[in-house]
């Protein structure tokens, strides 16, 4: 078998084509989605990133600025200008870039931020609404993952999901998600035991570790859906943490690295920044 290969880079441009005439018709009623991403020092990637940041926002007609500070920034500036952000009606939203320079406390930042402008869901308010099945904003790249379930008709209930990975950005936040669209979800990670008798048993894998070539073909059982994660740099070239070629033969469905998560992940912060103006304008 042949896997269908979900190309996470199509359903970006799908779904930001309906956000702009969201966005147009929200500009219509006099409400204007703002981003507001500030990023300190000059770190490439985190510079890289930011900028796919505005110009996504900018071609679906919403509003962003970007905030660059110096590497030498103090955390108590930095406190001190998400709390103006916090204040002004205009920003919808927030997100600072991570990580931060040593001299600043990411978590004190996180929590700076109003919980109702925070884009990212990372807020602990927001965590804990995600943990119990409330209405809040979704971290980008677990929501991304979740969409292309959705848009690939692929169902969860009582599927089993299992997750390789347990970071606070993806692992942790994707496996709630999915429990609370009533999957049975296993958690993997790198003190797992005989790790690929986890991996066969998975309806749907979810790979989010950070090593390359951690999953091949012989880890998973012929029709499983698997969803990679991660982005490595191996040999100048972008790859993920499941090999594309053995994994693809046995798979039902597969993303590809690059193409796949990764632009979902900005198309749902811009998502997230259109729900909090809409919430923003409804108080």
């Amino acid at each position: 078998m042949s896997a269908e290969v979900i190309y996470g880079k199509q359903l970006a441009e799908t779904i930001r084509q309906e956000m702009k005439e969201e966005v147009a018709q929200l500009s219509g009623q006099g409400i204007h989605p703002k981003l507001v991403v500030i990023i300190v020092g000059e770190d490439p990637a985190s510079q890289s990133y930011v900028k796919g940041k505005q110009r996504a926002s900018e071609k679906i007609g919403m509003n962003s600025d970007l905030l660059e500070l110096s590497a030498d920034t103090s955390e108590e500036k930095l406190l001190e200008i998400i709390k103006e952000l916090n204040e002004d009606r205009s920003v919808h939203g927030i997100l600072v870039q991570l990580p931060l320079p040593e001299q600043i406390d990411d978590q004190k930042v996180i929590e700076a931020i109003d919980p109702s402008k925070d884009v990212d869901g990372f807020h602990p308010s927001n965590v804990g609404r995600l943990m119990t099945g409330q209405e809040t904003f979704y971290p980008c790249t677990p929501y991304g993952i979740l969409v292309m379930l959705q848009r690939a008709d692929i169902s969860l209930e009582g599927k089993h999901v299992v997750i390789v990975g347990r970071s606070n950005l993806v692992g942790k936040p994707v496996g709630q998600l999915l429990l609370n669209e009533n999957a049975t979800v296993t958690h993997c990670h790198s003190r797992t035991k005989n790790l690929r008798e986890h991996t066969k048993q998975a309806d749907i894998l979810i790979v989010a570790a950070g090593k390359a070539g951690l999953i091949t073909g012989e880890d998973i059982s012929d029709g499983t859906v698997v969803i990679d994660v991660g982005v490595n740099r191996v040999d100048g070239k972008l790859t993920g943490d499941v090999d594309f070629e053995s994994a693809s033969e046995k798979a039902s469905h597969i993303t590809p690295v690059p193409k796949g998560v990764g632009p979902m992940t900005i198309t749902m912060l811009l998502h997230n920044t259109i729900k909090a103006a809409k919430w923003i304008h409804q108080k």
